[in-house]
């Protein structure tokens, strides 16, 4: 038995013995095909692997906050997050075309918020612009899109800057909350129109509830009375919550304990992922300001090995910026495969020697998890490697979101795929004009000249279509491997399980997150 996996029977012995003391689908998934229904029923309990404090869906970068809101919170168009199809949500039919670049949208008659107010088109704009205000995080998602305009209440027009094929994927992103509702309650609770509305959403740690939202009459109507999300983030909590019968879903499922799960008749099932460890680096802090430093820390690491010991094998080596299961993906011409003297003459043509780091990691744990290997596998550079753990967000807040930040390298985990599957999602999170570029990674400063050529082969590939725009999105990643400001170690495998003696309907995905608007109790 790996020593991993010792660790996680170990740590579910004790804690079991704790419990037992105390695209274009314009259909909805859940949507109503005339068969006779009674109505919603069942609590699901849900293990999930992340926690947060902020609950709004205005640049929310939380894996459990868009989880959630993904059952509680509607756009104009919503994602099937199984497969990454649309459908309408508060939109009352797909965009209609009214005038060169220009379209408009009718809201879904009788729609309200939980609250049981109206929803207007007022609503849909201000959530608009809440989303693509300057510097936020997703602003660099809407650069097609010209200006979001109230026709009337009930009627939406929208120009666009460009011929663009994925309005509605982009117009998913804005989930429409109250025009009125202020930023820190957006934080603390926010208002929907989703068949679920918040029942609790606790500080970060404890159990976050959800229940029918008597208001709704959209197509995908709630089927359970309550959903609870249990943030767990140690891999043998979830493990011991779900052998022991305390939850239903289990989001992140360990590699090592499938047999197990599948041993006491919970259904596993396994997905190709986008979710990532990364590294970013402070590209104006010498000598990571130069990219053959950069790539000579990723040539250094041993992928393959750090897949084995630390996620079983479900995960593949990045060898491109997008993974191989996405249509764009381009093998770069910079090798970033390992290779321990690739890396050391890397560092000696960049004339380094004698560094002495600090990597800081995040605290999930399968992250963090990560650190010893890469620490074994830069010392055989002679580097000294300092490993410093923190929550997500005091790391950012603390070292990375700052003036002049001072940090060295970060370790982190990201999924933009949270929001679509299509590559300019991927490259507009993270090599966008926003946080990661101008502060985070300060990319944007350091080498400006090629953050402004990323940004015109972004913008020039949005406005195209088929294999012309898979070029261009080939250049990018040819790009992004060479300088490699922030970039992929590997990407993962999702696996989520369930119990099928109490549940049907649960949906695996290729993102972080439980989407549970199918699920049904037996």
């Amino acid at each position: 038995m790996s020593v991993k996996k010792t660790r996680i029977v170990a740590a579910l012995a004790a804690t079991t013995l704790a419990l037992s003391a105390c695209g274009g689908n314009t259909d909805a998934p859940n949507a109503d095909n005339g068969t006779e229904s009674t109505g919603p029923s069942g609590v699901l309990n849900a293990g999930v692997a992340y926690e947060t404090t902020n609950w709004s869906p205005v640049h929310a970068g939380s894996a459990l906050a868009n989880g959630v809101n993904w059952h509680i919170l509607e756009g104009l168009y919503d994602f099937n997050m199984a497969d990454y199809s649309t459908h309408a949500a508060l939109a009352d039919g797909d965009p209609k075309e009214v005038g060169e670049l220009t379209y408009e949208v009718k809201l879904r008659e009788g729609a309200k918020f939980s609250d049981g107010n109206d929803l207007t088109a007022q609503d849909v704009v201000a959530s608009y612009e809440r989303n693509s205000n300057e510097g936020g995080l997703y602003t660099p998602f809407f650069s097609a899109i010209k200006s979001v305009t109230a026709k009337d209440d009930s009627t939406i027009t929208i120009e666009l800057n460009y011929p663009f094929a994925k309005l509605k994927e982009r117009l998913a992103l804005v989930k429409v909350v109250p025009a009125g509702m202020s930023d820190d309650d957006l934080k603390t609770m926010p208002i929907g129109s989703g068949p679920y509305k918040f029942e609790s959403a606790p500080k970060e740690g404890n159990p976050i509830t959800a229940v029918v939202n008597e208001h709704y009459n959209g197509k995908s109507p709630a089927k359970l009375e309550k959903i609870v999300w249990n943030p767990q983030k140690d891999d043998s909590q979830r493990l011991a919550a779900a052998l022991g019968g305390t939850i239903d879903v289990m989001e992140a499922v360990p590699a090592a304990t499938i047999d197990e799960l599948k041993g006491a008749g919970w259904e596993v099932k396994e997905v190709e992922g986008y979710n990532n460890p990364f590294l970013m680096f402070n590209t104006t802090k010498a000598p990571f300001d130069k990219p053959e430093v950069r790539r000579a820390f990723h040539q250094a690491i041993d992928i393959q090995r750090l897949i084995d010991s630390s996620v079983d094998g479900k995960a593949i080596p990045a060898t491109s910026f997008l993974p191989e299961v996405n249509p764009s993906y381009k093998k770069p011409a910079t090798d970033m495969s390992y290779s321990v003297d690739k890396a050391k003459e890397l560092l000696a043509s960049a004339g380094v020697s004698d560094l002495n780091i600090t990597l800081l990691t995040t605290d999930h744990p399968w992250v963090a998890n990560l650190a010893p290997q890469i620490k074994e596998d830069l010392e055989k550079l002679g580097i000294t490697v300092n490993i410093e753990s923190k929550a997500s967000a005091a790391l950012y807040a603390d070292n990375a979101d700052v003036e002049n930040p001072t940090y060295d390298v970060i370790l982190a985990p990201g999924d933009p795929s949270v929001f679509g599957n299509d590559p300019a999602i991927f490259f507009s999170w993270w090599y966008g004009d926003n946080a990661w570029m101008h502060k985070r990674s300060n990319f944007a400063n350091s080498d400006k000249e090629t953050y402004d050529k990323i940004q015109a082969l972004m913008a020039e590939a949005d406005s195209l279509d088929g294999a012309e725009a898979k070029a261009k999105w080939g250049e990018i990643q040819d790009i992004v491997a060479e300088k490699a400001p922030i970039f992929p170690l590997f990407h993962r495998s999702m696996i989520t399980a369930y119990n099928p003696a109490n549940f049907d309907g649960v949906d695996s995905i290729a993102t972080t997150g439980l989407y549970l608007l199918g699920a049904t109790h037996k």
